[in-house]
């Protein structure tokens, strides 16, 4: 996705660019293969295979594919929500449906995103989730996760921490991003959960 957390520093950068290039090298059949079994792993956290409600996201380009598990989630009776991009890369949010309830949006100077063609629920609407998915490029030991430096997910994080929101924060990832260390700044949060491929992991004290 083109929105997640801050620009950060050349640290960040230089790891950035390294994890998208091995992204950028993976295969159609290899990113939805990668979808199949994240999705068949996500619903091992009992969190979200007992959620009401779960915020989500489609994913693009190189990123795990997220259909699978949206397709999952929705049989379940799960209610889905999906982020639409605002202009100041804040996130609103719309219900998933189906694959029909998706559109492709191009914005500004950034990739185009699948976003909901429903209504609009507001940006609050993430605040009633049981369990919020992130996308990222890394995660650490620590639970510290990378984002692509828009920012829009801090903003997500901040809102839910405003409203005493506390739903398990998982983030969807290859087995190959979960590293050793992802630099840090202050206003980072690390999340509850990572879900690749292989398997799931809890992060203790997240």
């Amino acid at each position: 996705m083109e929105h997640d957390g801050p620009a950060g520093g050349p640290d960040k950068r230089a790891l950035r660019r390294e994890l998208l290039g091995a992204r950028n090298g993976l295969t159609a059949a290899g990113v939805r293969e990668a979808g199949r079994e994240l999705a068949e792993r996500a619903l091992e956290l009992p969190e979200l295979a007992a959620g009401r409600t779960v915020a989500a996201y489609v994913s693009v380009g190189g990123e795990p594919a997220t259909l699978p598990l949206l397709e999952a989630l929705r049989a379940r009776g799960v209610r889905v929500l999906l982020p639409a991009l605002l202009p100041d890369n804040d996130l609103d949010w719309g219900e998933y449906t189906g694959p029909d309830s998706i559109e492709q949006t191009r914005h500004s100077g950034k990739m185009a995103l699948f976003e909901p063609s429903g209504p609009r629920l507001g940006p609050d609407a993430v605040t009633g989730a049981d369990v919020v998915l992130l996308p990222g490029l890394a995660v650490d030991a620590h639970g510290m996760r990378l984002g692509r430096g828009g920012g829009s997910y801090d903003r997500v994080l901040a809102r839910l921490e405003r409203a005493g929101a506390r739903p398990l924060l998982v983030v969807l990832l290859y087995d190959t991003e979960v590293v050793a260390l992802v630099p840090a700044e202050a206003h980072d949060r690390p999340v509850h959960a990572v879900v690749t491929p292989s398997g799931v992991r809890r992060f203790p004290g997240a």
